[in-house]
């Protein structure tokens, strides 16, 4: 038999419907208001919490909360952080730090999970410090913040130096007291706060600010910055390991001195920082030199400029002396050249004479082979090799035939060439008055007569001229008192 939907068994097991028992007064509950009820059963039991375990999953909202969870070896718990708690962190929170988170428990009921709601955020000791500092160091280091050519030099003697301290404490006074000692320069405080919450964004501006100085301006521009605080501990030195610190120090134009705490206190201010002084006292030694040590400087090489001017001067003069003292008087340097003289003339006189000897000695010679019977002997001598010697013709002969020919040769060659060769082919020679033949014509038209040479005769001939210069018109007579004109003869050189 089948059962009906509002059956049940004697067991007590549910049916089909859902029925109120006999004696049973709890009403059944709807999701959210048990939902509501473990929300107030946790925050009542755990209105005020103090959790430590390390961040995960850290982001942050575009409305400004931060989600995170709280996690250590064995469980995870979410977390959220709202907006104005977070505006109160002196830190940054990343993944990896070990914290204590300080809030309440509470349901978040979209999801059915539980969370905390952290009110403050702390690190968890002075290790858990040292683990962001050294990462954030890392990741600043990759960017190239703390690169050595990023370093800038100081300059040697800043006219103005800008200090970014607090005003009231005695860093800024130890800073004063020391330039003054050393050498008394401009100096312009922009004061901030060096520890707690906002310092960080104090200093950042402060050294933007001075970096956006005009120079020229109303406020002078710094030469030089020194970013200074005095000692503390690594909470109190905090404010300049922040991010937005190191980013100002190192876009900063303007050359910049790290004095951040004692010797032994290191921050990444003092990385980022194109210098590094130990104390702020330090700082303002390395800034300026010490103006008495600079004027005995400059005394120093004033005398030495002086030195160096006068010692070459005396030097010349030094070897000036030495060598005059070893050069010889004039009369030394002439002895040896008179002596050369005396024993040239000596050697002169007694070659002239030997000389002379000699050539009389050859004279005596010859004149004594010119006596008369020798030369009649060597006359005798010659006319018998001379009748000795016979004569055969060709020898004669042959010499004359060759001179013969070469004669005829000649004489050919001669008739070729003569002059007057020409003239019985219808040539003529035009010579001067004086006999000298002419071959231009501006001779021959510098000539009174010309005497043309034919190969029958010669005839006498007057060049013709023209008032034009043409070297046409009529010849003029040679004697102008000549009763007729010579009859009109042509122009040769027409």
């Amino acid at each position: 038999m089948a059962r009906t939907p509002s059956d049940t068994d004697d067991t007590g097991n549910a049916g089909l419907v859902a029925r109120a028992r006999q004696g049973d007064n709890a009403a059944p509950l709807s999701i959210t208001e048990i939902s509501n009820l473990l929300k107030r059963t946790v925050e009542d039991r755990f209105g005020h919490v103090r959790l430590r375990g390390e961040l995960s999953g850290v982001k942050r909202a575009a409305s400004g909360h931060l989600y995170c969870c709280l996690k250590d070896d064995k469980a995870v718990l979410d977390g959220v952080m709202w907006r104005g708690s977070t505006q109160r962190l002196s830190f940054v929170p990343e993944d990896g730090l070990e914290v204590i988170a300080t809030g309440k428990l509470t349901t978040y009921a979209g999801r059915s999970k539980y969370q905390v709601v952290i009110e403050s955020l702390e690190l968890a000791g002075e290790g858990a410090l040292l683990a962001l500092l050294e990462k954030t160091r890392a990741r600043l280091d990759a960017e190239g913040l703390f690169a050595p050519e990023r370093k800038q030099a100081l300059p040697f003697l800043p006219r103005t130096i800008g200090v970014v301290t607090s005003p009231t404490g005695s860093v800024i006074r130890d800073i004063l007291h020391r330039l003054a000692d050393r050498f008394p320069s401009h100096v312009v405080v922009w004061p901030v706060l060096v520890q707690g919450q906002g310092a960080a964004e104090q200093v950042a501006s402060a050294i933007r600010g001075f970096d956006a100085l005009a120079p020229g301006g109303p406020v002078a521009r710094p030469d030089l910055l020194i970013v200074a605080r005095g000692g503390g501990s690594i909470e109190d030195l905090w404010s300049f390991n922040e991010e937005i610190v190191v980013r100002a120090i190192a876009d900063c134009s303007i050359p910049t001195i790290s004095a951040v705490g004692h010797e032994t206190d290191t921050t990444l201010a003092d990385f980022a920082a194109d210098r590094r002084a130990p104390t702020p006292t330090a700082a303002a030694e390395m800034a300026v030199p010490v103006r008495r040590d600079l004027a005995l400087t400059l005394a120093d090489f004033a005398n030495r400029k002086q030195r160096a001017v006068y010692r070459p001067v005396e030097l010349g003069r030094e070897r000036l002396e030495a060598r005059a003292q070893r050069l010889p008087r004039p009369e030394e340097l002439l002895q040896p050249q008179a002596q050369r003289l005396d024993e040239a003339s000596e050697r002169l006189r007694r070659g002239l004479l030997d000389r002379a000897g000699q050539g009389r000695e050859r004279l005596v010679g010859v004149a004594s082979r010119l006596h008369p019977s020798m030369l009649i002997r060597a006359h005798g001598d010659a006319q018998r090799r001379l009748v000795a010697t016979r004569l055969v013709p060709a020898l004669v002969q042959r010499p004359l035939r060759d001179a013969g020919e070469r004669l005829s040769a000649l004489a050919r060659l001669a008739e070729q060439l003569h002059p007057e060769k020409p003239l019985a082919r219808g040539y003529a020679i035009v010579r001067a008055a004086s006999g000298k033949a002419l071959t231009r014509k501006a001779l021959a038209q510098k000539e009174a007569t010309l005497s043309l040479q034919f190969a029958d005769g010669s005839l006498t001939v007057t060049p013709g001229r023209s008032a034009a210069g043409s070297g046409g018109g009529k010849p003029r007579s040679s004697n102008p008192g000549s009763p007729a004109p010579a009859p009109r003869q042509d122009d040769l050189f027409g």
